[in-house]
Parts: C-alpha cells; structure tokens; sequence
C-alpha cells in the first residue's frame, strides 16, 4: 500500500510535468532560481502553496473536508494556496532568469535559443496574463496548441455541429449525450477533491484560461478519451470504415489531448490518468443504457418537463459544490446545451422532420468526396454557425438585463453581477438550452427551406 502511496505521489509532483515541459522545449522565465534536491518523495510531502501571481491555482473555498481527508488517506496533501515556497525540481534542471537563460543547480545559467512568448488567454476569473516562457521547439508547441483546442469550447462549437449537419445527427446527439454527462460528472469531481493545478514553479503555465480551475481528474482528459472512443464504437458497423483506421484516430486524438494538458502545465501525471480512467468508467456504464436514454427522449410524452427540469436540477447542485467560478457557468452552459439538443430531438420526432435511417439500410456508405460535396458541407457549416451566433448574441441581450431586473442584482457591471448564481446559471443555461435546441432544428429546418 506505501508503494501505491509513493508512486501516486510521484506522479502528481509538479517536478515530473517541468521535466516533461523541459524535454519538449518549454522553459520558464521565472525571476528566481529555486532550490534543487534529489529526493521525489520529500518534495511531495512539502505543503505545495501556489498564489495566482505566481501562475499557480487561485484558491477557492470548498464546503466540508472531504477533500482533505481523502486525500490524507491516500498520504498525498492538499496544496495549500496564498505563498509560493521555494520548490524542487529533479535532475538538475531548474526555472530560467528573466532573460531567458536557463538555471541550473547552483545558480549557472545557459543561453536558451528560441522564441520569448506569453499564455495566449487571461485567466477566466482573475484577468491575470501570465509570465513569459521560451519556446524552443514550434512544432510541438503548435502541435500540442491544436491539441488542447479539441477539448475546448471553440471545438466543440464546431465540430458537434458539423457533424449534426453534414455527417450523422443520429450519432451527434448520442455523442452530445456522452460528452454532457462525462463533463458533468468530471466537473462535479473535480470539486469535490478539490486539487489545486500544478504550482508554478518549477512547471510553467503555458495557459493561463483555467488556471484558477481546480485540477483533478482533468476534464479535458476526459472528454479527450469519450468523445473519440464513443464516435468510434457508435460508427464502426453503423458506417463502412476499416477497424484498425477507427481505432488508430481514436487513440492518437485521445493521447494527443492527454499529453497537451501536461504539455501547456495544466495537469500532474496523476490528473491525466485519473481522468482517462475515470471516463472509461463512466462510458462502462453509460453507453449501454444510450439506447434506452435516447428512445425515451425520442417518444416519450413527459420527455420535454424531465429534459428541461433534471439537468437544471443538476446544474443548481454543480453550484453549490464551490463558490462562484467560471468552472459553474462552463458546467450550466454544457447542461443547458444538451437539454436544448434531447428537448429538439423529441420536437423533430414528434413533427416528423427528421428520421433516423431503418436498420436495413446500415451500414452506411462513406461518400467519395468531391468538390461539390465540400462546398456543400463548408456552406452549411458557415451558414450554420452563422445563426448560432446572432441567436447567441440576441438571447444575451435579452437574458443578462432581463434575469438582472428579476433577482433585483445590479445591471451596470455584468461581469460582477454574473458572478450571482442567479444571474449566472439562469442565463447560461437558457442561452446555450436555446442553442443547443437550433442546431438540431432550427438550423436544420433552415436549410430545408432553402434547399426547396
């Protein structure tokens, strides 16, 4: 059991991602050296503090210690948020000056070549910009850009829709299913436990965004493990493709989103695994019951109130696990989202405007792609995407001001009064619920109007 303990311990100490950061060619440019020790397990069982200055994680109060004690029996502490402490970083390697030159043990400096950069967001909660670090390989900085991008907001605002449109909207509302549920759960999770993101230094914060977001399981590991391995095992005999050539994107997405987290200095070792292993658990028993999830949101008469009430239900206990963070909005937005997509995919079942194909037409046909098809498919997405945000756009408008005047909350700053549970939630839910709604249809109805 003390061997688990330690590994779990190395696995989450902030020292191994520096190092991974280091190989790949991410050095810091932090104003201090810091001190150097050979010992993995002592360095794990220093109090690891981190302030928001420092790029570490911004402490958030989280009711009751069941965090702490579950990780006190796991012999792994809490970090402890407010001073940064002087910390270890093994092999030798240290933090770089402020100049760009590398530290290492004993203060001797080298000359890094390569390009001086800044996170390329704020910190979602507190505006911070973050310190500068050198890149000295692009190809991997760029590579595992693009990979952290698969997990994030833009991606999904693309990718779900596209394939609504233009691929399968039987298996995007499934996929959608999925991916609400694993990012809930992962959220919630998240939490609960309560870990701060990797303390800075020794790892340096390439993104800034989350930052102040707790850190374990990683919910981009998550979804960076569902949503592939779900499109693969709800495609593959539903659509005609070779096994292996499935099974092969599926994983080099999944590792390529996992290993990104690191990468930018968002997650331990431990919170990458966590994550992967805790999605492959969930989909263990989610996927099974998908057919009996998406028949009852199909025909059922009661479906509407249950699709509209049950994930706001979920929503308002998401809020209460922490205080106010952006984390609570991106939690209400994914709810609000899916309740939009199942309350649509009963209105186009009930109109019959949409039909998924009958069993003896599977396995479908992967069409030879051709100008014209592309063309097609880029118009409908552009035009699509293009609704989406002027309804974004106008229901913002008209829900920030409206749900303000309600609950009596000041109007005039609205990044403050969002931050009131009651401006909060209610206008990212009902905002993303209609959204989630038009790209199953109005937009799809829009495009039968214009097609005739």
């Amino acid at each position: 059991m003390e061997k688990i303990r330690e590994h779990l311990r190395y696995l989450q100490d902030p020292s191994l991602v520096a190092r991974f950061q280091l190989a790949c060619g991410i050095r810091g440019t932090f104003s201090k050296p810091v001190s150097s020790d050979s010992s993995t397990s002592d360095s794990c069982r220093l109090v690891e503090r981190a302030h928001s200055r420092n790029n570490g994680a911004l402490h958030h109060h989280t009711a009751g210690e069941t965090g702490d004690e579950l990780l006190a029996g796991m012999g792994i502490q809490r970090r402890i948020t407010g001073v940064t402490e002087p910390r270890e970083v093994k092999h030798g390697v240290e933090n770089a000056s402020p100049n760009g030159a590398a530290l290492f043990a004993g203060g001797e400096s080298v000359a890094v070549r390569g390009s001086t950069l800044r996170p390329l967001r704020r910190n979602s909660l507190t505006g911070e910009v973050g310190q500068e670090f050198v890149i000295e390989n692009r190809f991997l900085f760029y590579l595992f850009t693009f990979g952290t991008e698969l997990g994030n907001e833009l991606f999904y605002i693309v990718f779900f829709p596209f394939l609504m449109w233009n691929v399968d909207a039987f298996v995007s509302r499934r996929l959608i299913m999925v991916w609400v549920w694993v990012m809930y759960v992962g959220q919630c999770t998240k939490d609960v436990i309560g870990w701060p993101r990797p303390a800075s230094p020794p790892v340096v914060k390439v993104e800034m965004f989350y930052n102040s977001e707790y850190s374990m399981p990683s919910t981009h590991a998550m979804s960076g493990t569902a949503i592939p391995f779900s499109l693969f095992f709800m495609t593959h005999g539903r659509w005609e493709y070779p096994y292996t050539l499935g099974f092969s994107l599926a994983l080099c997405w999944c590792l390529l989103v996992c290993s990104s987290r690191i990468y930018l200095g968002m997650h331990s070792v431990l919170d990458v695994i966590a994550g992967i292993l805790y999605s492959i658990l969930i989909l263990f028993f989610f996927l099974p019951a998908l057919d009996t999830i998406d028949s009852f949101n199909l025909t059922c008469h009661f479906a509407p109130l249950v699709i509209v009430s049950l994930p706001l239900a979920l929503a308002l206990f998401s809020f209460t696990l922490d205080t106010w963070s952006t984390s609570r909005g991106d939690t209400a937005q994914i709810l609000g989202v899916g309740a939009g997509v199942a309350l649509a995919s009963h209105v186009n079942q009930v109109l019959g405007l949409v039909t998924d194909p009958r069993a003896d037409q599977l396995p479908l046909t992967v069409p030879s792609l051709n100008v014209s098809l592309v063309c097609a498919a880029m118009l409908r997405s552009v035009l699509g995407v293009m609704v989406l945000v002027a309804i974004r756009a106008v229901m913002k408008a008209i829900t920030i001001p409206l749900v303000c005047r309600v609950f009596r909350v000041p109007s005039s700053d609205v990044r403050k009064a969002r931050q009131h549970v009651e401006v909060e939630l209610p206008y990212r839910y009902i905002v993303y619920g209609t959204i989630g709604f038009s790209v199953l249809f109005l937009v799809p109805l829009l495009f039968t109007y214009l097609k005739h």
